[in-house]
């Protein structure tokens, strides 16, 4: 077996086909019905769910990476797998955000150190890239939400 010293581990997306990682401009992905225009996160592929629509054929469209937090709350509990946690297991706040393009509702988490004492409905939030765990070969990668502003302005 080869010595992994000194080399980089592969970052890899822990679902793959949701989201970039490109960390310098990440998005998620999504799908649109090429009939009447209905937006799908996760994406879509078997038939549109508008009922006024019955087209199955979709095209993949990037979404917008900034919102407006529609709703909020933290995780207390370890969420069960395949979720992978820290250890010892670290709260962490959701938040329901409304893209501000497509006006879908996305959840996600949000970074570490911002708590749901941080939060508030209205606020603007943008897609990150952060870590979910490692393995001996690979990071594991997921979207998350941070605000706008960054966490240092908001206790002001």
């Amino acid at each position: 077996m080869l010595s992994q010293v000194g080399l980089a581990k592969i970052r890899v997306p822990a679902v793959e086909g949701w989201f970039s990682i490109d960390e310098s401009e990440p998005y998620l992905l999504g799908s649109k019905c090429t009939k009447c225009g209905t937006i799908y996160f996760p994406q879509e592929g078997t038939f549109c769910k508008n009922p006024r629509c019955r087209s199955e054929t979709f095209e993949q469209v990037r979404l917008s990476n900034r919102g407006k937090i529609w709703s909020y709350t933290d995780a207390q509990y370890q969420p069960p797998p395949p979720y992978v946690a820290v250890d010892p297991f670290e709260p962490f706040a959701i938040v329901a955000v409304e893209l501000i393009q497509e006006k879908l509702i996305v959840l996600g988490q949000v970074v570490r150190g911002v708590t749901v004492d941080d939060l508030r409905v209205g606020m603007e939030v943008e897609l990150t890239i952060d870590t979910l765990y490692e393995d001996e070969d690979k990071v594991y990668l997921v979207w998350k939400f941070r605000p706008v502003n960054g966490p240092e302005t908001l206790r002001r």
